[in-house]
């Protein structure tokens, strides 16, 4: 089938966007699809991209970063620009699925759902609503708090709100968090005063609001899930640090143990969690829920993520890895299970 990956935008997870993109669309011509990678700034007219998808629209990372650029795409946003190019919107009308590689701003938290469902066009994963609410740490927050699910103790702050810490009922360590980044991208782990508000300082270059949360020690896991089936749980090991921006994306950087190293009750009790966090922000088809664990046993949901990294390091292409599932597979599974949500709806 005509596969449309759209990857690339305009966010702070752009370059991981196009790796997910790259390796998506690689698995799924191995299996037989014309698939071709779509950039949002794709500087094009040409309509005709399914007919030449192994020619000039060669998957080559490299050579596609420097061809999907036409000068500083930020400007864009500062312009007020489109976000679509010319002819973006036709090309993924010409897709019988769009798989949507795009992370952080615009791409993962509903933006580019809603525009897609406008234009009928159908693709992978969550819908408009639970991308917003999943994308937003603060919503997110009042959600798990309403519905029960295990959460730290958090408080979201606009920008101009007073965010001294005794005003506030909070007390070092904390972590500070722009409410919409992904890919850890904006947070920050302070332990001062200084390190404080400097933090506060680099979320709002990024967000107009921010989340400030307890600082919960203990063992990192996520868990897919994908369609009704919950992944085995992966914990994640950073060997330096913790699992900020460089040590997800970094070869090397994590040791991820999947299955990990938990008694059958507490694999039980995690994988519970993360289905009724994703369950409750409404997500389709898959997602993931970042777990901790204390000394004690006590579980977290820190967040979910409904629209889970694809590169070679990411997390739920491990996780499917374990069960004997191919990356290949997997996309092959995505995009199946992303036209059942169709046929449900109907």
């Amino acid at each position: 089938m005509n596969i449309a990956v759209l990857c690339g935008g305009l966010s702070t997870e752009r370059e991981i966007s196009i790796k997910s993109g790259y390796n998506v669309c690689k698995a799924l011509r191995s299996k037989g699809h014309n698939a071709v990678l779509v950039d949002p700034y794709y500087n094009s007219n040409d309509a005709s991209v399914f007919e030449k998808a192994e020619t000039d629209y060669d998957i080559d990372v490299e050579r596609y970063k420097l061809d999907s650029l036409t000068g500083d795409i930020y400007s864009y946003e500062i312009k007020g620009r489109p976000y679509f190019k010319s002819n973006v919107l036709f090309i993924l009308e010409q897709a019988d699925i769009v798989f949507n590689g795009l992370h952080g701003r615009y791409g993962e938290d509903g933006m580019v759902q809603a525009v897609l469902d406008l234009h009928a066009i159908k693709y992978t994963g969550s819908g408009h609503v639970a991308s917003a609410l999943g994308m937003d740490k603060g919503l997110t927050k009042q959600i798990f708090k309403g519905k029960g699910v295990p959460t730290p103790e958090s408080v979201w702050l606009q920008e101009g709100d007073d965010y001294d810490l005794e005003k506030i009922g909070m007390d070092f360590p904390l972590v500070v968090k722009a409410t919409n980044g992904g890919s850890s991208v904006g947070v920050y782990i302070v332990n001062n005063e200084e390190e404080y508000k400097d933090a506060i300082y680099e979320c709002y270059k990024i967000d107009d609001s921010v989340l400030i949360e307890e600082f919960i020690n203990g063992r990192e896991f996520s868990v897919g899930v994908v369609g009704d089936e919950v992944f085995p749980v992966v914990e994640i090991i950073p060997k330096d640090g913790w699992y900020d921006y460089t040590n997800k994306y970094e070869p090397g950087a994590t040791e991820e143990v999947c299955p990990a190293e938990l008694t059958t009750e507490q694999t039980l009790k995690m994988q519970t969690i993360a289905k009724e966090a994703c369950d409750v922000l409404g997500c389709e088809v898959y997602a993931r829920a970042d777990i901790i664990m204390t000394e004690n046993g006590d579980m977290y949901c820190l967040e979910v993520n409904t629209l889970p990294g694809m590169t070679e390091t990411s997390l739920v292409p491990r996780e499917a890895e374990s069960l004997g599932i191919s990356f290949a597979d997997l996309c092959e599974r995505i995009i199946e299970l992303s036209f059942k949500k169709y046929e449900d709806k109907e």
